[in-house]
């Protein structure tokens, strides 16, 4: 941590704490975007090598929370339900993460945010496309697309979200799969990163500082998602996941 206050300042630090905070009360209330807002909002001041650092342990550990909060047996039947989008995923998880020093992230930015941007938009102008995207190749193609950005740039929620929003699925159960796909992306995550030498000793103490933050965040968000219908669910997902796309088009055309 003193090589990280030494180069970037205690104010940098601090701002990196105020944005895990933030990502946490989103990510409680709509159960993702923490990866999306800490890579672009940390990266707008650190390295984006840094910035994926250290957004893998706090997303590894409320995903955990999201994911477990109804019981390891609704976790455990989330995940079976999924497997063919997490099989995939996983697999394109793995072999993207080794991307990440060659492909460059603006452009990976401009990939994820402007189709993302385009979907979202035609479900809050009325299109409810649930029964077509209801079918393995599907959940495959979205598994695949997700694991494949999620390596390179940590941020895979929003093929995610835009998926099950797409189908409809109830909220509760939204958010349960949210948290235990991410659960385990995050995971393999962090170990594809060790394996690259995005996660070392230089990098881990940001990491580590930003998970408190992240679980209070968290916590207050859960306290908000409970008093909210399946409808405000719903519009505030699709709102959350539009601008998100936005902010990645836009990070990935200013660099």
């Amino acid at each position: 941590m003193e090589l990280l206050l030494s180069t970037y300042g205690l104010g940098a630090i601090a701002m990196a704490v105020l944005i895990a905070l933030v990502a946490g009360v989103i990510k409680g209330v709509v159960g993702f975007a923490m990866p999306t807002i800490m890579i672009s909002g940390l990266a707008s001041f650190m390295s984006p090598e840094l910035a994926l650092a250290g957004l893998i342990l706090p997303t590894l550990v409320t995903n955990g929370m999201q994911a477990l909060r109804q019981g390891l047996g609704a976790a455990w039947a989330s995940i079976k339900k999924f497997r063919v989008f997490l099989s995939v995923g996983l697999v394109m998880l793995l072999m993207s993460a080794q991307l990440v020093r060659i492909l460059p992230i603006s452009w990976l930015f401009l990939v994820i945010g402007v189709p993302i941007v385009v979907f979202t938009g035609s479900q809050i102008a009325g299109w409810r496309p649930a029964t077509i995207l209801r079918s393995a190749r599907v959940e495959a193609a979205v598994g695949a697309l997700a694991g494949f950005v999620g390596g390179m740039s940590g941020v895979w929620g929003p093929p995610t979200v835009a998926y099950l929003t797409a189908i409809d699925t109830p909220k509760k159960e939204h958010l349960r799969i949210q948290g235990a796909i991410y659960g385990l992306g995050a995971t393999a995550l962090f170990m594809a990163h060790l394996q690259s030498g995005v996660i070392r000793a230089e990098t881990l103490p940001l990491s580590v500082a930003l998970v408190f933050p992240a679980v209070v965040g968290i916590w207050l968000g859960f306290q908000v998602q409970d008093r909210i219908n399946q409808e405000v669910f719903r519009k505030v997902t699709l709102w959350v996941l539009l601008l998100a796309g936005l902010n990645l088009i836009r990070r990935g055309l200013v660099g």
